[in-house]
């Protein structure tokens, strides 16, 4: 199982919930730390009930079309708990794409090169202003954790990009 089985267990573990409800949830909260598109947590919840993780009911109110509403089971409260300990203890050292940009860097240009990285920093500058934006999450403090993760993340990234244009000119002076 990965983290989208433990995300989803660890939802319901705090209150049933309808499939739109949990997606809404994602897309409004977590759609920037969590990528997972609708038709992906629906067959997660598939998969959790088939593995006895998770139930579902039919529930119908008024006039509305019926809608599922899943709820964690025993034994998806014992597996969301196993789930949630492997992932914190998790180190998941990351292969980044660029580094092969960052390899082969020294095949142009010096000027070619500060400007591709200049592009980056720019990039990264937005996605740092648009983590410093997101408001305080009241209910759920892991998720203030887990944009500070990223955060900072993004911060030492600006400032391993800013040393190695710093390196760059220095290299260009010599």
């Amino acid at each position: 199982m990965d983290s989208r089985s433990l995300l989803l267990l660890g939802m319901l573990k705090a209150q049933s919930r309808h499939g739109y409800q949990i997606n809404e949830f994602i897309e409004h909260n977590l759609r920037d730390l969590i990528p997972m598109k609708k038709s992906t947590a629906y067959t997660i919840l598939d998969r959790l009930g088939e593995a006895g993780l998770v139930s579902m009911v039919v529930d119908q109110e008024g006039n509305r079309p019926p809608r599922k509403v899943y709820s964690i089971t025993e034994e998806g409260e014992r597996q969301f708990r196993q789930l949630l300990k492997d992932n914190l203890e998790m180190l998941d050292l990351k292969h980044f794409e660029e580094d092969v940009g960052i390899l082969l860097m020294d095949e142009l240009p010096i000027a070619e090169a500060m400007a591709a990285l200049r592009e980056k920093l720019r990039r990264i500058e937005l996605e740092v202003n648009k983590y410093e934006k997101v408001p305080h999450h009241e209910v759920r403090p892991g998720v203030d954790m887990a944009i500070d993760h990223h955060l900072s993340l993004l911060k030492a990234e600006r400032d391993w990009v800013l040393r190695l244009m710093g390196n760059l000119r220095t290299k260009t002076q010599v």
